[in-house]
């Protein structure tokens, strides 16, 4: 999927999360390290049991139960507010975290007693945009491509199971499957599933299982191994496509328009509580084993965490293959690093170098210009090329304040040089600036506000090519049950 959603056809792309209710950070399970509160004592009908905890939730009532064993460092944030306790490694679940989290639904259901989960969460917002020009003018800002809209983001249901990774005796499994349904499945969709939706009929709200796999945890490999088989997101990025794993409401370009799923498998290898280790082999970045566009499509990802869990270096080659032009067949290489300032302050940083080699040139400069694939863009190469090398680059700083635990502030600031427009369809360098405050309801409701200013550099990109300058003032509610 490509991050040109301005045009009908080009499909923005990206990645690799976590809800306080979601185990993860980037798909990604990064389990939560605070402490559960007891379940509410089950009286009453279905609904009553449902309704008491959320109460109990928005108004706690109960003490809190000790913090269950982990394996070690501690997670380094709080979580809430953050989206995670734990910095964001991907393909995995976090080996040696306890699963601490429970559900609203399932408090009611079985009072959060069964390994085995449902739930989920309803994601909706607005964007007010200097853009106007109608469907896309927004774009390559994502997810709200469409200007001056409420928006239906994501709908999101997930059954899963996690592997119990603290446990070093036995070998255990777990599994996930997650259905999303709304405009947001633009930026998921991969290609040979349910892609019919996007690039075929151009809808502008559609229906992704965006996961599906099974993990086998194995802890007799070194401090522990889990092994992920099926669709998975991407292993690298500090941010998310599902909206709970996120810091804010949008995302940087740079997220936009890298890689977003994998279908394959993918080991995660814990060998010391400083280093783990992955390596992975999928059918390209966004398409299934069985598309005409799948091809053998290596992964390594090495991370390293120092100052007793504090501070993290996660380095990837995210897919790697012959590189030729196909559909989002991007090679692409990250380097991530976090840092906690203090208890109140931490600041994660992501830098990217990605290329596909003989793309089709689409920039009105050559005899007999060779098709584009749909949804796959073209690049704009030098004249009388027929196809060329397409490489871009970009770096993004979150910087990121805890006011309390339920309420924060974020600060990001990104650069973007899209070199021959392949990603973005412009061949320009861009710039973002964001301001966002997020406020928690409990640990179920989430809003989001946020002021967004981004500027191209050698061409108008913005408003479907009209203009260098963007303003946008847009915010999002998450509910989870």
């Amino acid at each position: 999927m490509l991050a040109v959603a301005t045009l009908s056809f080009f499909v923005p792309l990206a990645h690799a999360a976590t809800l306080p209710g979601t185990p993860s950070a980037l798909d990604q399970q990064q389990q939560q390290t605070e402490t559960p509160a007891p379940p509410v004592p089950q009286t009453g009908d279905f609904f009553k049991r449902w309704l008491a905890a959320y109460r109990e939730d928005w108004r706690p009532t109960q003490p809190s139960a000790p913090a269950p064993a982990r394996r070690g460092y501690a997670g380094p944030l709080d979580s809430t507010p953050f989206p995670s306790s734990d910095y964001s490694v991907g393909g995995t679940p976090t080996i040696g975290a306890p699963d601490t989290q429970s559900y609203m639904l399932m408090q009611a259901v079985n009072g959060n007693h069964s390994r085995t989960k449902i739930y989920g969460w309803a994601n909706g917002g607005f964007d007010v945009s200097t853009s106007n020009k109608g469907d896309g003018a927004n774009s390559p800002a994502a997810y709200y491509y469409n200007p001056n809209r409420i928006i239906p983001d994501q709908e999101v249901l997930y059954i899963e199971r996690l592997p119990d990774t603290v446990q070093t005796d036995h070998v255990d499994w777990g599994f996930r499957v997650a259905q999303l349904w709304g405009q947001d499945y633009r930026y998921t969709t991969s290609k040979g599933i349910f892609s019919q939706q996007l690039l075929a009929e151009n809808r502008e709200y559609g229906y992704d299982p965006i996961m599906f796999y099974v993990d086998l945890y194995i802890p007799h490999v070194a401090k522990g191994m889990n092994i992920r088989v099926g669709r998975y997101v991407s292993l690298p990025d500090i941010e998310a496509q599902l909206a709970p794993n996120n810091y804010t409401y949008s995302h940087s370009l740079l997220y936009t328009i890298d890689p977003y799923t994998q279908t394959g498998v993918v080991a995660t290898i814990k060998l010391s509580d400083h280093w783990l280790v992955q390596g992975g082999l999928s059918a390209g970045n966004d398409v299934a084993p069985w598309a005409k566009d799948a091809k053998p499509t290596a992964t390594a990802c090495v991370d390293y965490t120092f100052a007793k869990g504090g501070d993290a270096l996660y380095t990837c080659a995210n897919s790697i293959n012959n590189g030729k032009y196909a559909y989002n067949n991007v090679q692409s290489y990250y380097e991530t690093w976090y840092h906690k300032i203090n208890a109140k302050w931490h600041t994660d940083t992501e830098a990217w170098y990605m290329y596909e080699r003989d793309v089709p040139n689409i920039a009105g400069n050559v005899a007999n210009p060779i098709a584009t694939e749909t949804g796959a863009n073209g690049a704009f190469c030098s004249a009388g090329e027929q196809r060329c090398f397409a490489p871009e680059a970009a770096v993004v700083n979150y910087l990121e304040h805890e006011i309390d635990t339920h309420n924060y502030l974020s600060f990001r600031n990104e650069f973007v040089n899209d070199i021959k427009g392949q990603r973005t369809g412009y061949a320009t360098k861009y710039s973002e600036h964001l301001l966002s405050y997020g406020h928690w309801i409990g640990s179920t409701v989430l809003f989001r506000p946020e002021l967004r200013i981004e500027h191209s550099y050698d061409k108008a990109a913005f408003d479907l090519g009209t203009k260098t300058t963007q303003f946008i003032v847009a915010g999002d509610v998450t509910y989870h049950f």
